[in-house]
């Protein structure tokens, strides 16, 4: 692992450890804002779950603030150390998602003077595609995409070998089948 990219990493992961404790330890801060997409969606989800799950999402407000706090700070120790950072990094993209729509400045009813609120949509989004980034590194070790393709290739090229290798054979027969023919012929000629 390299210096840089570990640095890189542990500086974009320090933003969601602070945000994830903040909201663990003092949620009542964040609900106002998440309140409104929270209303929306718990029932939603609670209703597309499947059966047994549903009964379990919480529909308390500041208890989803807290485990969404708690699951980004997880999320970026994974990501900051280096073990299952990728799968971190998703899950850092996912909490992002609730934060954008809470920061979103469209269909506001509010007139922002200063424009702090584009200012925090505009940051949560740019917050959002260095974690996407973060998401897509593979630290120059082929993905699972490349993998999987590299290995169909393979797989490819040794099929086709064998096809050829098997037509060279078939053909290779029919003209010793033939010459076994021939001369079973003259024998009986």
């Amino acid at each position: 692992m390299s210096l840089p990219r570990f640095a890189a990493r542990a500086m974009l992961a320090s933003l969601f450890v602070s945000r994830g404790i903040k909201a663990a330890r003092q949620p009542d801060e964040l609900v106002p804002v998440v309140e409104p997409l929270t209303d929306r969606l718990v029932p939603l989800v609670q209703k597309n779950a499947p059966s047994g799950v549903g009964s379990y999402i919480p529909s308390d407000t500041a208890t989803l603030v807290r485990i969404g706090g708690v699951a980004q700070v997880l999320a970026a120790l994974a990501l900051a150390t280096g073990r299952l950072r990728r799968p971190g990094a998703v899950l850092l993209s996912i909490s992002m998602v609730p934060q954008l729509l809470a920061s979103a400045p469209f269909g506001s009813n509010k007139a922002s003077d200063d424009g702090e609120q584009k200012r925090s949509f505009l940051t949560n989004l740019a917050v959002l595609g260095g974690v996407l980034l973060a998401s897509l590194d593979t630290e120059g070790k082929p993905g699972l995409v490349w993998r999987a393709q590299a290995g169909g290739d393979k797989v490819a090229a040794k099929t086709r070998k064998a096809r050829n290798r098997l037509a060279k054979e078939a053909k290779q027969a029919r003209k010793d089948a033939r010459r076994a023919v021939k001369k079973v012929e003259k024998k009986f000629d």
